[in-house]
This record gives structure tokens, sequence and C-alpha cells, in this order.
């Protein structure tokens, strides 16, 4: 019978799969190791309780009592201090640039105005657009509050051990009172489209004319390959900006994020940002022999960026090794040039910081992007 099933027949179109996979060498890697990149980075870097947060110091009162209080703070596994000591202009700068999440300011007098029963405050300023990275750690801060001067209240000062306790924990939540969800997504989100659009889309563009023999008739032409990859990436760099303003523009009139800065700056530094993930997409393009390769490479670029950069958990929050892999992606920076600029207003100087490792990474990529595109078009 015409209809009739023949597992002969079927073992051998499932012979025929698994010899066209095998052939196909880079798909099949492929699907082996993003579920295994996936594995790693949600079981080991991924963390929603972040904890060792880089902490900055202001201190007038260097007593035996307020040391305590910032070992008690240290030991609650949630607050990093830095080593060096620092003002109060120079926290608010490790602030704005990410250098630092909180700014703990202990007055002058302190010990003197605890003992005297005149209930002196502590400062602790939070960036709150880390906002997940801050609730816990202000949580454990409270409680610390209740009981890290026990052993210190003893004999004359047990007068102290009083509920409350006799002195007031001041939270400052900086750049973000509210606390907004939205104040720390949406800004970031220009990063994240970005590179998501930039790498895939290029990579797919240029894939496909390889796919469907018109590059053939771009190599018949005297056009040289550094002209045809400008070409290629001109246009999508006009995207790019169309894309950040869209997200701009929603941002400000459909979520009410705050403009603090300079739109210009911010235009300016989205630049090599955007060039770089084009000349990934294009790098990508010379290796890949289709689309769904040029996809798959492209995703496997875009899953660590996504999971590392800190735009879905708070970057301190990863362990060592994570760190420095997202401290290689452009995505790390452009997250808090974003999210500086727009919320913190921040100037020139202070996005140098994180500027220039996106710019090194633009000309790496660049250059890597040329050579292997020469190679192909040779």
């Amino acid at each position: 019978m015409i209809f009739q099933f023949s597992i002969k027949r079927m073992y051998a179109v499932i012979a025929k799969e698994f010899l066209q996979m095998r052939r196909d060498t880079t798909t099949f890697a492929m699907i082996i190791a993003i579920p295994i990149l996936q594995l790693i980075l949600f079981g080991y870097a991924i963390n929603s309780n972040p904890k060792h947060l880089p902490t900055a110091l202001v201190s007038g009162d260097t007593s035996a009592i307020t040391r305590t209080f910032v070992q008690g703070m240290e030991n609650t596994g949630y607050f990093k201090f830095l080593k060096q000591p620092v003002n109060e202009k120079d926290a608010q700068r490790l602030l704005s640039i990410d250098k630092a999440l909180f700014i703990v300011n202990i007055p002058p007098n302190f010990t003197q105005d605890l003992i005297h029963h005149a209930n002196p405050s502590i400062l602790v300023t939070g960036d709150a657009t880390e906002s997940m990275a801050m609730g816990n750690a202000l949580a454990a801060l409270n409680a610390l509050t209740y009981q890290v001067f026990n052993r210190d209240f003893n004999g004359s000062l047990s007068y102290l051990q009083s509920r409350p306790p006799p002195f007031n924990l001041v939270v400052h939540a900086k750049y973000n009172p509210e606390l907004a969800t939205q104040y720390n997504i949406v800004p970031a989100l220009m990063g994240v489209v970005l590179t998501m659009t930039m790498i895939i889309i290029t990579a797919i563009a240029i894939t496909k004319e390889y796919e469907k023999g018109t590059m053939e008739n771009l190599l018949a032409t005297p056009v040289r390959p550094l002209e045809v990859m400008l070409g290629k990436v001109i246009p999508y760099i006009i995207v790019g900006y169309i894309q950040a303003s869209l997200i701009i523009l929603a941002a400000y009139y459909l979520f009410g994020v705050p403009i603090a800065g300079s739109l210009l700056l911010l235009a300016v530094v989205l630049l090599p940002f955007i060039i770089a993930n084009l000349s990934i997409g294009v790098t990508f393009s010379t290796f890949a022999t289709n689309q769904l390769q040029a996809t798959q490479m492209s995703f496997f670029f875009f899953l660590p960026s996504l999971l590392l950069s800190g735009f879905m958990f708070p970057f301190y929050g990863m362990p060592g090794w994570a760190q420095d892999i997202g401290s290689l992606l452009p995505l790390t920076y452009c997250l808090r040039i974003t999210r500086g600029i727009l919320l913190k207003g921040i100037n020139f100087t202070d996005v140098w910081p994180n500027l220039w490792p996106i710019i090194v990474f633009m000309v790496v990529a660049l250059l890597i992007g040329l050579k292997r595109y020469r190679q192909t078009l040779d």
C-alpha cells in the first residue's frame, strides 16, 4: 500500500539527519554549548541576594564604638568597605560612577553624643538604581542596629541598651527615592536592545547575501573590503540611533524616567558601543555558513552579556570570575553609562572610566571583523 508505514524508511531518514548533523559541526556545537552555558551562568553566576557590596566610609569619628559598627556591617556579609579613606566629595563620585553602592557617613562626635544620649544619626546613602541590591542589605543593617553595641554597652553604659536604639539610622535612596523598578530597567534596555539587534541583524543580513549568492555580484565590483564593511555597518548605526531615540522617548513619556544628564553626551558615547556590536555581528557572519548559525553565534554572545552585565542581576552580587567575564563585555559599561547619564546626570569626566573599555573593545572587534571579512572576500 502507498500509505504503509515503513520502519526501514524511517531509519533511513534518521540516519540522514544524523549524517547532516555531523557535517554541520558548528550548529551541533552551538546546540550543545548554549545549554551548558545557561547551566553554568544560572547555576553559579546568578545571585538574587548579592553580598559584599562595595561601600565607602566617610567617618568623622574613629572611636572603638564606631569601629564596632563598621565591623558589624561587614559581618552581615552585605557590605564590603573600600580600603582607602574618602571624603564626602570623593564618596559621592564613587557612587555616581558605580564604584560604590553605599556610603556610610558617621558624623564627628558620634560617640560623645551617643554616651550623652543625644541620639546621633548615621547616614547611609545607597545607589537606588540598583534597587535589588539595596533591599536585603538594608534589612540586615536595620536588624544590626538593635544588637551591634550589646558588648560595648555594659557596666556604666548599660543604660544605652534601650529599645529603640540610642542612635538613628537614616537611609537615603539616592537617584531613585521611590525604588521604582522602571528607573532601573528602562534606561538599561537601551544597551540590551542595541546589543541584541545590532549583532543579530548584521550577522544575518551579511550571511543571507552569501546564501542567496548576491555577494558574488558585489565581489565583481571594484569595491574594497573596508568599503564593503563600512557600507554594511553605517546604515545600522543610523538604525541604532533610531532605536535609542525611541527608548528615550518611551522612558520619559510612558514610564516617567527622569533625564538628569545630557542627551548629546549620551549620543556621543553610544557610537563606539553601536560600532563594537556591529563589528561582532560582521565577525560572526564570516564564520557562519547559514542564517541559523549566525543567529546561534549571536545568541551565544548575547546571553552572557545579558546575564553578566548587571541588567537582570546586580553586578557586584556575582562571584569574582563572573565579574571578570562581565568586565570584558561592552554591555556592562553601557548600562552604567546610560543609567549614569539619565538618572545621575554624570558628565564626561564621570563617563570616561566606563567609556574607554568600550572603545578598546570596539577597536579590537573592528580589527578582527575587518581581518576576517577581508579573508572572506578574498
